[in-house]
């Protein structure tokens, strides 16, 4: 038989009560009649309608993003029993909705078919309206208000029409104010342009300089803020007049009740928040600082990407990302090409558990005033994902920066670089065509020739993981000429003249740089590798000038660095294209990138192959 494991009439009881939270009635436990996903504007995460009934009443409730996590594992689906953690109760315009932030699946009692005959708990409640209606004009003006709890009483004549700026200061000589004048709070993600009437508590998690703006018919100041609660963010945005009445109240990391705000559609293009829907204060918004118990509202919300996903991530993306500094750039500038705006920018390095490094630039004052050290931790929410030079970061007027946060994310961060990524070697993102891209599958030495890589009209791009087994140290350099982004050729004309046809100059002395062929074997095979300076830098661990100044001295240091840059592997990015050498065709692998084997990051490689055969 059956287990029928609902509670019977708490819809109702959760909408009768004057404070319609789980504190009220807890965790009431609801049958699942329906689950419909709703559509979500793109880059915004998929939404969840659910249909729940306790047998004699049923009402449409939304998934907080939290909670959809039932939905998509599969536990969540129609006749199933659920039993409610945390949840809002609100009514819009006469329409009731449960908003669920938190759920247990009781997956004791399996699926069942619908229990009871349950009916609309707006339909159920008609007659009761009706019958308060007949009872007198107090009674409807109750009912009107019961929605938003109970009226608070008018201020004193004196406090009527307290400016904003005094508003924290009104809120502090009674501190338990707010939480009688506010008993019913909606969440962040419940708001709509439909609502009328409402107020949210929220920490402001970030608040920006304000900013001057200007069009063709008048120009003027604004300035945003992020608001936070457990629901969800959401921007708010003030403008002129309300930069004077907010800018000063409105403190980054403190809790405030928000009320009588317009609430329009999100502007993508200025924001990095997920939300669908923005803020915008306005002459009769009320701020209120919340002098209550900090009872666990998030300090921020972020959704991290780790490094070694970016080359999957879509250019322009708008992302969160955590690394631990590796280098800190010098702060240059530059000149926009389209506007011909002087910039300031500063390139930083991050590395994080995955094996990469990327760039992040910075720009403005935040590049100017950067104090930040190499060795910290630092969260970034809201950056541009760059396909410039590579995948790269760049930091946006929206974006922030939180240094060492205390998140979670942050702590395994610092146990895994001060344990071992300190010392490890990090993989870049590919520049253009020519780096090495993440997540790229290996070709073997056997397979570059058993594919006919390099054999037609276009040359081929392939990846290979290889050990230097042998390198010629006969004309391992060139004389290159010293003026930058030249490194043509230069020719001895006479003693200290060496001359560059191209820029047609003389130098004392030439800059030397590698041309090295490498002999490369892995498990299946050998080949030949040609490379330049970059690449010959990192192999021999010092420049072609040093190398020809050992060669020049005539002791033993020369052959111990050819024998030290042996037996050593790497992953290398190269270009395979039919060459003519001596009036014979061949196939020529001319290496474009490199980087040191992390073993760490090979070996989770080597794991996840295992585990499709498993």
């Amino acid at each position: 038989m059956a287990i029928n494991p609902c509670t019977p009439g708490a819809l109702q009881r959760v909408f009768e009560a004057d404070i319609p939270t789980p504190d009220i009635f807890p965790n009431p436990i609801l049958q699942v009649l329906q689950v419909k996903s709703l559509a979500a504007q793109p880059g915004a995460p998929e939404r969840y309608r659910v249909v729940f009934s306790d047998t004699q009443n049923f009402i449409q409730s939304m998934l907080a993003t939290q909670a959809t996590a039932h939905v998509l594992d599969g536990s969540i689906e129609k006749g199933c029993f659920v039993q409610l953690t945390n949840y809002q109760a609100n009514k819009v315009k006469d329409k009731k909705i449960l908003i669920v932030m938190g759920l247990e699946v009781l997956t004791q009692y399996g699926k069942q078919e619908k229990i009871g005959e349950p009916v609309s708990l707006e339909a159920s409640q008609r007659p009761q309206a009706l019958d308060r209606a007949r009872a007198g004009q107090n009674e409807k003006q109750s009912s009107a208000t019961s929605f938003y709890g109970s009226k608070p009483p008018p201020a004193p004549a004196e406090q009527r029409g307290v400016p904003a700026r005094q508003a924290q200061t009104a809120t502090t000589a009674h501190p338990s104010a707010p939480s009688a004048a506010h008993p019913n709070i909606y969440p962040i993600e419940s708001l709509s342009p439909y609502q009328n009437r409402w107020t949210i508590r929220a920490r402001v998690t970030y608040k920006s300089p304000i900013k001057l703006w200007n069009n063709s018919n008048r120009d003027g100041r604004l300035f945003n803020v992020t608001l936070i609660d457990e629901s969800g963010e959401i921007r708010a945005t003030g403008f002129n007049d309300q930069v004077d009445s907010f800018y000063d109240v409105l403190q980054e990391g403190q809790i405030y009740y928000i009320s009588n705000c317009r609430v329009n559609f999100a502007k993508k293009q200025f924001s990095n928040i997920n939300n669908d829907y923005e803020l915008a204060f306005e002459r009769n918004t009320e701020v209120e600082k919340c002098n209550d118990v900090d009872d666990g509202l998030p300090m921020a919300r972020f959704s991290f990407v780790q490094f070694s996903e970016l080359e999957n991530i879509q250019n322009d993306a708008i992302i969160d990302v955590i690394g631990v500094i590796k280098d800190v750039g010098e702060a240059a500038g530059i000149v926009s090409k389209t506007t011909q705006k002087p910039y300031t920018k500063r390139d930083v390095t991050l590395v994080d558990k995955s094996g990469y490094a990327v760039r992040v630039t910075v720009w403005g004052n935040s590049a100017e005033n950067w104090d930040t050290q190499p060795d910290e931790i630092v969260a970034f929410k809201g950056v541009k994902v760059s396909d410039f030079s590579g995948r790269s970061l760049s930091v946006l007027h929206s974006s922030s920066m939180t240094v060492n946060p205390d998140i979670d994310e942050s702590h395994a961060l610092r146990g895994w670089y001060d344990g071992q990524g300190r010392g490890e070697t990090f993989q870049s993102h590919y520049s253009g065509s020519t780096g090495i891209r993440a997540n790229e599958p290996y070709k073997t030495l056997a397979q570059i020739r058993d594919e006919n890589l390099g054999m037609g009209e276009e040359a081929d791009i392939f990846t290979t993981k290889a050990t230097v087994v042998y390198i010629k140290n006969e004309n391992f350099s060139y004389p290159a000429c010293l003026t930058p982004k030249c490194n043509k050729k230069v020719t001895e004309i006479a003693e200290g003249q060496w001359k560059c046809e191209k820029c047609d100059i003389t130098h004392p002395k030439p800059q030397h740089r590698y041309i090295m062929t490498l002999s490369c074997s892995d498990a299946f095979g050998l080949a030949w590798l040609s490379c330049f300076d970059e690449v010959g830098n990192m192999i021999m661990g010092m420049t072609a000038d040093e190398l020809v100044e050992l060669n020049q001295s005539g002791g033993p240091g020369f052959a111990d660095a050819f024998s030290q840059a042996n037996c050593k592997s790497y992953i290398f990015r190269c270009r395979a294209k039919m060459d003519v050498y001596q009036d014979q065709q061949r196939v020529r692998y001319q290496v474009l990138n490199a980087s040191p084997v992390n073993f760490a990051l090979e070996a989770h490689k080597l794991i996840d192959q295992i585990k499709l055969y498993s």
